[in-house]
């Protein structure tokens, strides 16, 4: 399949409701509105293809950006090729649920993840923080350094309030990521999500939310869920 064939046949698959949400969560022109269960048969035929994934990726259109994901593959991605993705990621849904999730099966996800994160750009910190939230969901534990998730959790104690919105979403989520998913440091995250308290992100022409990672944790562990591994990253 060429890229002309994958764009005329997720075209055919856009629903207009579907197309104004995506645009209420920030997509913007061009997008045909395609539900991701929807991109499933197409990627089955497809499989892997890191160059139509590229160029899906490079027309711009949310569709086509959502779905390069789906069939890129990351390990032969550089890190230039994910600073490229990340440069057209123009809102949240296509950094933390496009680029942080390719990232995140790459051998090299947590040297990017930790340069973004140190950007000082918002979506770029988003999506730092959001590739650890999708690593430490499904890698072993022993992948990882206890001494550096333990920092990078006293960082978002100290940072969190101050931050810009995304990136306090997606550290939100990563204090409840690790609370649930790394046992190592469950109690730590769950006494700093306590101190944390609740955390408001002000949204784009849309009530704020209230974020609590401690009572989100707390559910969780109620539901016996407890050092939860995702099986897959991507879909």
């Amino acid at each position: 399949m060429n890229l002309e064939i994958v764009m005329q046949e997720l075209e055919a698959l856009g629903k207009e409701r579907t197309k104004k949400m995506y645009i209420s969560n920030g997509a913007h022109e061009p997008l045909f509105g395609v539900a991701t269960g929807a991109m499933k048969p197409i990627a089955k035929k497809i499989k892997i293809n890191q160059n139509l994934a590229d160029e899906l990726y490079a027309t711009g259109n949310y569709d086509a950006m959502y779905f390069a994901g789906i069939i890129a593959d990351p390990k032969a991605m550089t890190e230039s090729d994910f600073d490229r993705w990340m440069d057209s990621a123009y809102f949240y849904m296509l950094s933390d649920y496009v680029v942080a999730v390719t990232l995140a099966e790459a051998d090299i996800a947590q040297v990017v993840a930790d340069k973004w994160i140190a950007s000082g750009e918002e979506l770029r910190m988003s999506a730092g923080w959001s590739c650890y939230c999708w690593l430490l969901g499904n890698r072993l534990d022993v992948e990882f350094s206890e001494s550096k998730i333990a920092k990078m959790i006293e960082m978002v104690k100290n940072t969190i309030h101050d931050s810009p919105e995304r990136t306090k979403s997606a550290m939100n989520n990563f204090l409840y990521t690790v609370g649930v998913s790394y046992l190592p440091l469950h109690e730590k995250a769950v006494e700093t999500a306590k101190a944390v308290g609740v955390v408001e992100v002000k949204r784009d022409k849309k009530k704020s939310s209230s974020l609590h990672a401690y009572e989100n944790i707390q559910k969780e562990v109620e539901k016996g869920r407890l050092g939860f591994k995702r099986k897959y990253v991507r879909c």
